[in-house]
C-alpha cells in the first residue's frame, strides 16, 4: 500500500508495542529504519531524557543517512500520580514526552529531506484522565500541543501531525463483553490501527495535512457511558 523505499524513518521507543509495529511496516514498505529504545533493538540504545544521548543518536543516524525523511516520536513517558510522582519522575516524564520529541527535531531540522514528515504519538489521554497518571498526562498533552506549534513553525518544509491513541492492547489480546462494546468499534484496538495511520500521514496521500491530531480510539471518547450502559456497573 505505501512505497518508502530507501527513505529514512526514526522511531523512538521502537523496540516494542506500537513502536515496534511502526518499525517493521516501515522496513516492509521499503524504509531504512532507526530505533532508539531504551531496550535492545538493532540501532541504538539509550535513555531519550538524556540530551547527550540524543545528541549521539542524531549524529549517528545523521552519519549513517545524510537525511531524515520521517520522525516518529512514540516513546512513553512515565506515568506516576500526584500522590506518588516525585519532582524528578515528573521531570523525567516531560522530557521523554515533550523534551526529546522537541530537541530530535531541532537536531535533525537541517536535515529533513523534501517532503519530510514528522508523528508525534501522543494519547487520548491529553484529553480525559484516570485517577494518578498526572506525569504521563501532562507528557501526552504537551506532546499534543507542541504538534502544531511545529508544523507552524516548519511550515513548507515539514508536516507535523500526531496521533492520540485510545486503548490499544500491545499484547494482541481479545477482548470480548463490556470491554468491547464500550467503543462504538465494538473491539480494542491494536498497535497496527496505529501504525496504519502513521504511515499513512508520512505518505504523499495526507500532503494536505499538517497540524493535525488524530485520535484512534474506536470512538471511546465520543460515547457517554453511564452506569448500567452496555454491561458496565459501577461499583464501588
Amino acid at each position: 500500500m505505501f512505497d518508502f523505499y530507501n527513505k529514512v524513518a526514526v522511531v523512538t521507543g521502537g523496540a516494542r508495542g506500537i513502536g515496534k509495529c511502526i518499525a517493521e511496516e516501515f522496513a516492509k514498505a521499503g524504509a531504512k529504519v532507526c530505533v532508539i529504545d531504551l531496550l535492545e533493538n538493532p540501532y541504538f540504545v539509550g535513555d531519550l531524557a538524556d540530551k547527550a544521548t540524543l545528541e549521539r543518536f542524531a549524529a549517528r543516524v545523521i552519519a549513517d543517512y545524510g537525511q531524515i525523511d520521517y520522525l516518529i516520536n512514540n516513546a512513553a513517558p512515565l506515568s506516576r500520580g500526584i500522590d506518588h510522582a516525585s519532582y524528578e519522575d515528573f521531570e523525567y516524564a516531560l522530557k521523554v514526552g515533550v523534551t526529546a520529541p522537541f530537541y530530535l527535531t531541532k537536531l535533525f531540522n537541517d536535515h529533513f529531506a523534501e517532503g519530510a514528515a514528522i508523528v508525534n504519538i501522543s494519547s487520548s489521554r491529553d484529553r480525559m484522565s484516570q485517577p494518578q497518571t498526572e506525569s504521563y498526562t501532562a507528557a501526552k498533552g504537551g506532546n499534543h500541543a507542541l504538534t502544531h506549534a511545529l508544523a507552524v513553525s516548519l511550515a513548507g518544509r515539514v508536516r507535523v501531525n500526531s496521533i492520540s491513541p485510545g486503548w490499544i492492547d500491545t499484547g494482541l489480546a481479545v477482548y470480548d463483553g463490556a470491554d468491547a462494546v464500550q467503543q462504538p468499534a465494538g473491539r480494542v484496538g491494536n498497535p497496527l490501527d496505529i501504525a496504519s495511520m502513521v504511515l499513512y500521514l508520512c505518505s504523499d496521500r495526507a500532503g494536505f495535512i499538517t497540524g493535525e491530531n488524530i485520535c484512534i480510539d474506536g470512538g471511546m471518547t465520543r460515547q457517554m457511558i453511564y452506569h448500567g450502559d452496555h454491561g458496565w456497573r459501577l461499583e464501588k
